[in-house]
């Protein structure tokens, strides 16, 4: 019979529920250790740093440069220098009358009186015998004949002036009533008289341009009083611009506002 090792055993097993633990205890340590190991992990953690947000670039833009346009090269245009030259002067050598137009029948615009100094600025329309001057002693311009002065230089240069403003006057209506008719070359124009004072009374004036021989020509005509009612001009067929007239009347301070004269044609 085997009793003395169960007894052993037993013995055993008294001596090692005496020195250790109960159960109770071992499970209590277990869970102790457990959690003692769990705060060991919590304090050992290092946790990994979540890193920022990335910022995100700013976009930084870069201008496109302006297309520089190249200007196109314009020719400079060459410049035609006119020549210069002094202009003619003159001095009167006879008493006489300077006009408002090229022709005696224009109104008197002041005196000449032998002297008397200015200078050429122009010729008449028709290049003949009258020259458009300055005077030294008036302000204005007017016309003056050529047989009445002494010029001094070259006429070769000057160029046909224009036609001077009448002096307009309101005293005397336009003329009324006017009429032409043609006999062949003949035309003849007639109005109907315009009552002046004897000391206004200048008469009529009729300018335009005629056709002689081909030639299309200007002239001026004044009638002296205000009974000249009527005037005949020559006035020839073969030139390619219409005849044309205008007739006014005059008094000693200027003239009325024209009237066409209706012009029959060749």
């Amino acid at each position: 019979m085997k009793i003395v090792p169960i007894i052993i055993l037993f013995f055993l097993l008294s001596l090692t529920e005496a020195c250790g633990p109960s159960i109770e205890q071992a499970a209590t340590i277990t869970s102790v250790a457990v959690s003692n190991t769990a705060a060991a992990w919590t304090l050992t953690f290092t946790p990994t740093n979540t890193p920022s947000d990335t910022p995100t670039p700013t976009l930084t833009i870069t201008p496109t440069p302006t297309e520089t346009m190249t200007p196109s090269i314009t020719q400079t245009p060459t410049i035609t220098l006119t020549p210069t030259f002094a202009l003619p002067t003159f001095t009167v050598i006879m008493q006489a009358h300077c006009r408002y137009g090229p022709a005696k029948a224009y109104l008197h615009a002041g005196d000449l009186y032998p002297g008397d100094t200015g200078k050429v600025w122009g010729v008449d329309r028709m290049g003949r015998a009258w020259l458009y001057v300055k005077l030294d002693k008036y302000k204005y311009p007017c016309y003056v004949a050529k047989s009445v002065i002494d010029v001094q230089g070259d006429l070769s240069n000057i160029v046909p002036a224009p036609n001077l403003y009448l002096p307009h006057s309101t005293l005397y209506g336009p003329i009324q009533r006017v009429s032409a008719t043609r006999q062949g070359d003949e035309v003849t124009v007639q109005w109907a008289k315009v009552s002046m004072t004897v000391d206004d009374d200048r008469g009529y004036f009729i300018e335009g341009w005629f056709c002689q021989k081909g030639a299309y020509f200007w002239s001026a005509i004044a009638l002296p009083n205000q009974y000249e009612t009527s005037y005949t001009f020559t006035d020839e067929g073969g030139c390619k611009t219409p005849s044309n007239a205008k007739i006014y009347v005059v008094e000693k301070h200027g003239y009325t506002d024209p009237v066409d004269i209706p012009w029959p044609s060749p």
